[in-house]
């Protein structure tokens, strides 16, 4: 989907991929840094559908606690 350019002139802007990683990362809310069709450089949006996101490892399952028999 294109960025509309009234969206794209409200961003903030990112001239690299890993500035806008930086940024998601030190961010409160969970964000995801795209490459903008308009402008090519980098922004943040926080939507999610139709994205993978990466489910979280956990050291310890509730499974691991129970002794196989």
């Amino acid at each position: 989907m294109k960025t509309r350019l009234t969206v794209c002139t409200r961003k903030q802007r990112y001239p690299t991929a890993n500035d806008a990683h930086h940024a998601a990362a030190t961010a409160t809310i969970t964000l995801r840094p795209y490459r903008c069709e308009r402008c090519r450089h980098y922004h943040l949006t926080s939507r999610t559908k139709g994205k993978r996101v990466p489910r979280p490892l956990f050291a310890n399952t509730p499974n691991d606690d129970k002794a196989a028999p």
